[in-house]
Protein backbone atom coordinates (compact mmCIF):
# COMPACT_ATOMS: atom_id res chain seq x y z
CA UNK A 1 0.00 0.00 0.00
CA UNK A 2 1.42 3.41 -1.06
CA UNK A 3 1.72 6.14 1.75
CA UNK A 4 -0.82 8.66 2.19
CA UNK A 5 0.02 11.66 0.22
CA UNK A 6 -0.18 14.16 3.44
CA UNK A 7 2.41 11.73 4.84
CA UNK A 8 5.02 11.61 2.16
CA UNK A 9 4.03 15.57 2.08
CA UNK A 10 4.96 15.53 6.14
CA UNK A 11 7.91 13.58 5.35
CA UNK A 12 9.15 16.09 2.44
CA UNK A 13 8.57 18.83 5.11
CA UNK A 14 11.27 17.77 7.45
CA UNK A 15 14.95 18.25 6.82
CA UNK A 16 16.93 15.66 4.21
CA UNK A 17 18.52 13.59 7.46
CA UNK A 18 15.13 13.58 9.15
CA UNK A 19 13.20 13.40 5.61
CA UNK A 20 14.90 9.89 5.08
CA UNK A 21 14.66 8.76 8.41
CA UNK A 22 10.46 9.56 7.92
CA UNK A 23 10.89 8.59 4.44
CA UNK A 24 12.09 4.46 5.80
CA UNK A 25 9.36 4.26 8.50
CA UNK A 26 6.75 5.22 6.06
CA UNK A 27 7.90 2.59 3.70
CA UNK A 28 8.50 0.04 6.09
CA UNK A 29 5.35 0.71 8.60
CA UNK A 30 3.26 0.53 5.49
CA UNK A 31 4.83 -2.78 4.20
CA UNK A 32 4.55 -4.69 7.10
CA UNK A 33 0.81 -3.41 8.14
CA UNK A 34 -0.73 -2.94 4.69
CA UNK A 35 -4.32 -3.30 6.31
CA UNK A 36 -3.84 -0.34 8.18
CA UNK A 37 -5.24 3.46 7.50
CA UNK A 38 -2.35 5.79 7.38
CA UNK A 39 -3.20 9.67 7.96
CA UNK A 40 -1.81 12.35 9.73
CA UNK A 41 -3.50 12.83 13.21
CA UNK A 42 -2.88 15.28 15.31
CA UNK A 43 0.03 16.80 13.13
CA UNK A 44 1.89 13.57 12.42
CA UNK A 45 1.76 10.62 10.24
CA UNK A 46 -0.51 7.87 12.25
CA UNK A 47 -1.30 4.31 11.24
CA UNK A 48 -4.77 2.64 12.27
CA UNK A 49 -5.94 -0.86 12.60
CA UNK A 50 -9.70 -0.68 13.02
CA UNK A 51 -9.75 2.83 13.82
CA UNK A 52 -7.34 2.34 16.96
CA UNK A 53 -3.92 4.31 16.51
CA UNK A 54 -1.19 1.65 16.64
CA UNK A 55 2.06 3.58 15.28
CA UNK A 56 2.93 6.91 14.08
CA UNK A 57 6.46 9.01 14.32
CA UNK A 58 7.00 12.39 14.78
CA UNK A 59 9.73 15.51 14.98
CA UNK A 60 11.01 15.95 18.17
CA UNK A 61 13.99 18.50 19.19
CA UNK A 62 16.82 16.50 17.77
CA UNK A 63 15.32 13.34 16.25
CA UNK A 64 12.04 11.34 14.80
CA UNK A 65 9.84 9.51 16.95
CA UNK A 66 8.57 6.12 16.31
CA UNK A 67 5.48 5.55 18.64
CA UNK A 68 4.01 2.64 19.45
CA UNK A 69 0.99 3.06 21.08
CA UNK A 70 0.96 -0.60 22.83
CA UNK A 71 4.49 -0.99 22.70
CA UNK A 72 4.97 -1.12 26.41
CA UNK A 73 3.24 -4.51 26.45
CA UNK A 74 5.72 -5.65 23.72
CA UNK A 75 8.34 -6.04 26.45
CA UNK A 76 11.30 -5.31 23.75
CA UNK A 77 14.73 -3.84 24.68
CA UNK A 78 14.86 -1.29 22.01
CA UNK A 79 11.62 0.42 23.18
CA UNK A 80 11.33 3.10 25.77
CA UNK A 81 7.42 3.80 27.60
CA UNK A 82 6.47 7.13 26.73
CA UNK A 83 3.37 8.77 28.53
CA UNK A 84 1.36 7.00 31.54
CA UNK A 85 -0.72 4.91 29.23
CA UNK A 86 1.04 1.89 27.49
CA UNK A 87 2.85 3.69 24.84
CA UNK A 88 6.62 3.04 24.32
CA UNK A 89 9.11 4.78 21.60
CA UNK A 90 12.40 4.34 19.98
CA UNK A 91 14.18 7.77 18.53
CA UNK A 92 16.23 8.42 15.41
CA UNK A 93 18.78 11.03 14.44
CA UNK A 94 19.85 9.07 11.38
CA UNK A 95 17.91 6.54 9.18
CA UNK A 96 20.96 4.08 9.70
CA UNK A 97 20.01 3.59 13.14
CA UNK A 98 16.57 2.34 12.00
CA UNK A 99 17.12 -1.58 12.33
CA UNK A 100 14.78 -2.91 9.69
CA UNK A 101 15.03 -6.50 11.65
CA UNK A 102 13.56 -5.08 14.87
CA UNK A 103 11.07 -2.65 12.98
CA UNK A 104 8.96 -5.53 11.37
CA UNK A 105 9.13 -7.08 14.97
CA UNK A 106 7.85 -4.57 16.50
CA UNK A 107 5.22 -3.94 14.01
CA UNK A 108 3.75 -7.56 13.98
CA UNK A 109 3.53 -6.88 17.68
CA UNK A 110 1.68 -3.75 16.68
CA UNK A 111 -0.51 -6.05 15.20
CA UNK A 112 -1.32 -8.77 17.44
CA UNK A 113 -1.17 -6.57 20.98
CA UNK A 114 -3.19 -4.04 20.96
CA UNK A 115 -4.80 -1.78 23.59
CA UNK A 116 -8.10 0.28 22.82
CA UNK A 117 -7.03 3.91 22.84
CA UNK A 118 -10.00 4.39 20.20
CA UNK A 119 -12.40 4.58 23.27
CA UNK A 120 -10.29 5.97 25.88
CA UNK A 121 -11.72 9.13 26.05
CA UNK A 122 -15.50 7.17 26.21
CA UNK A 123 -14.26 4.79 29.34
CA UNK A 124 -12.89 8.47 30.97
CA UNK A 125 -9.18 7.43 30.48
CA UNK A 126 -9.52 3.40 30.77
CA UNK A 127 -7.91 1.45 28.24
CA UNK A 128 -9.10 -2.28 28.04
CA UNK A 129 -7.05 -4.90 25.81
CA UNK A 130 -7.88 -5.46 22.33
CA UNK A 131 -5.68 -8.34 21.99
Amino acid sequence: MPVNAETAEYNQSQDEQDCQICDLLAAEISRHLPEAENRIWHGSPVWFLDGNPVVGYGKLKGCIRLLFWSGQSFEEDGLKGEGKFKAAEARYTAASQVKKKDLARWLGKARDIQWDYKNIVRRKGRLERLK
